[in-house]
This record gives structure tokens, sequence and C-alpha cells, in this order.
């Protein structure tokens, strides 16, 4: 059995992958007090979860125990985060957003997503419809929720 692509599907692949890149890019440019994306990612993640174990994040983000080690430091010393130790086992610390911390995230994210609208704007009504169309399946593929149809 053949688990090559076909040439169509290989081709939207690549584009697909390429558009999401470019379009990934554009929208860190937005960040314009960007810690770099690595700890952009992790406050993000801080943000969205909550408080986390160091390991818990490290999962989330996909790194290794002493990356998150080092960027848990690096967030601290910038007043983004602070540990917290469990009550009942003082092993266990979580990191959780200061006030700094999440007004970093919502100025970023606001920026972003005010940058990606003025895009969408751009938009003719009917490129605008055939995306919106597209959401679904863009959201399934990043295995992100998909919200139901009202």
């Amino acid at each position: 059995m053949n688990d090559a692509p076909t040439t169509g599907v290989s081709e939207t692949a690549g584009r697909l992958r390429i558009s999401v890149a470019r379009l990934a890019r554009l929208l860190r440019r937005q960040n314009v007090d960007s810690l770099g994306v690595t700890l952009d990612a992790a406050l993000a993640s801080l943000d969205r979860e909550g408080p986390l174990t160091l390991g818990e994040l490290a999962a989330i983000e996909q790194i290794a125990p002493p990356s998150v080690t080092r960027i848990a430091t690096k967030l601290e010393d910038a007043g983004l985060v602070v540990r917290r130790f469990d009550g009942q086992d003082r092993r266990v610390c979580r990191l959780e957003l200061t006030a700094d911390g999440r007004r970093h995230v919502a100025d970023n994210r606001s920026r972003r997503h005010a940058w990606l609208a003025r895009q969408l704007e751009q938009l003719s009504p009917d490129d605008l419809a055939v995306l919106e169309r597209s959401l679904d399946v863009l959201e399934r593929l990043s295995g992100a929720p998909v919200k139901a149809a009202p």
C-alpha cells in the first residue's frame, strides 16, 4: 500500500504549510514587546491553562524539563510569573502569571487580533465567506475544539 499523498493533496499540504507559517510569522511580528517565541508561548499557556507545574508546562510546550526551568527563571526574573509552592508538598510549585504577565499576554493578543482583523477587512465578501467556511476544517487540523454551528 502506498502511503504517499496524491499530487493534489501534496500540493495543498505545501501551500497550506507555507501560508500558515507566514501568517504565524506576521502575527508574531505584532508583538512589539516580544520576549521571544518560546517565552511568549509559555506565558500564553499559563494564561490559557492557569497555574501549572513545571512538568505540566513542559508537556504543553513540548520541551525538556531543563528548558522549562530556564524559561520559568527568565519569566520570574522579568516579574511576569511567580512560583507558588504547594501547601501540602513543598516539592511541588506552580507557575502563576502576575498582573504584569497577564497584561503582557493581553496586550500582545490584542495587537495580533487587531492586525488580523484589519487584514480580513481588506478581503472581498466572497473571500471572507470562503475563509469562514474553512475555519472548522482548519480547527480540526490544528486539534482545536470545533464550535457547534448555531
